[in-house]
């Protein structure tokens, strides 16, 4: 079968396609006939070997977490699914390789792709809906009616928070670039707010949660524009202002400073994809869908995606 790989750390142009051996299925695994994949920025920070610290920097390296395609065979132990079924997920941090035209999956990964949707939508959803859905349900303990603002709206994160937290009955406020305002107010954000014209930390709007997708702000930077007990969840926690804020907050606590920071850090499963895969079923969640590669063209693919100006998700078409 066909794959991706890396052997060294670098520029887009290492990336190969190459014959590799089929997986074999494992006990509770699910053989999977990739249809389509797509890219996230965690795959070209592990390629250019900016996260070889916590990925490691063992060659040959398989990249892609998001998967979507057929079930081609299971192992002994499955019992949700059976060959034939359309299903998606994530794949583990430890394994990846959804750049392949098959991958081994653990059960415990994968949901049934909904009905009203075909491969590629499905392939969008992933790591990028996980993301968002546990960043605003997990650690921003979303409940209805809050006033919530997404920063980095329009991409493949924040275009799923616009989405997840309007479903949930909340006020949605989307940061975003001049170009991308149209496509974000279709999503349902109730505001949009292009940060090429305002600053929305200076604004004295309170928010119960702002969850930053694009990891661009710091928690003193936004501090002021959160409600008492209100919740600033980020992507991204190597900032040292974030880091400082986590550390004092429990000693700031102590006055009465109840505003809390939180960092998000994407589990893969099926249980809350299948919580994605009902909101894809009523209507309340559709994938924002930039451009779409054939599985030879994922350098140019990983290049588009580091310039940072994806209108939300970049596809992978492989089989």
């Amino acid at each position: 079968m066909k794959a991706v790989l890396i052997r060294e750390f670098g520029p887009p142009a290492i990336l190969r396609t190459e014959e590799v051996p089929r997986p074999e299925v494992s006990e509770t695994g699910v053989l999977v006939r990739v249809r389509y994949s797509s890219v996230n920025p965690v795959d070209w920070k592990i390629r250019n070997g900016s996260l070889r610290l916590f990925y490691g920097a063992k060659f040959p390296m398989r990249l892609g977490f998001d998967i979507a395609g057929e079930v081609e065979e299971t192992g002994p132990s499955v019992t949700r699914f059976g060959k034939g079924d359309r299903v998606f997920g994530m794949m583990g941090y430890r394994v990846r390789g959804a750049y392949a035209e098959y991958v081994c999956a653990d059960e415990s990964l994968l949901a049934v792709i909904p009905g009203n949707i075909g491969f590629d939508e499905a392939a969008a959803i992933p790591l990028a809906g996980l993301t968002a859905y546990q960043a605003l349900q997990d650690k921003g303990e979303m409940k209805e009616h809050n006033s919530v603002l997404v920063n980095g709206a329009s991409g493949g994160v924040g275009s799923f928070a616009v989405q997840i937290a309007k479903a949930a009955g909340c006020h949605v406020t989307a940061v975003c670039g001049t170009g991308n305002a149209e496509p974000v107010a279709a999503l349902g954000a109730d505001r949009v707010i292009d940060y090429r014209k305002e600053d929305f930390a200076k604004m004295t709007a309170p928010y119960d949660i702002i969850f930053d997708a694009v990891g661009v702000r710091t928690f003193f930077q936004v501090g002021r524009c959160l409600t008492k007990e209100g919740r600033y969840v980020t992507t991204l926690p190597n900032k040292p202002a974030d880091i400082a804020g986590f550390v004092l907050r429990p000693f700031l606590s102590l006055f009465g400073y109840e505003k809390r920071i939180r960092f998000v850090n994407v589990r893969p499963g099926g249980e809350d994809l299948r919580r994605l895969a009902l909101l894809v079923e009523e209507n309340k969640l559709s994938p924002l869908i930039d451009r779409t590669y054939e599985l030879k063209e994922i350098a140019a693919a990983h290049a588009y995606s580091e310039t940072g100006r994806a209108k939300g998700k970049i596809l992978i078409q492989v089989g």
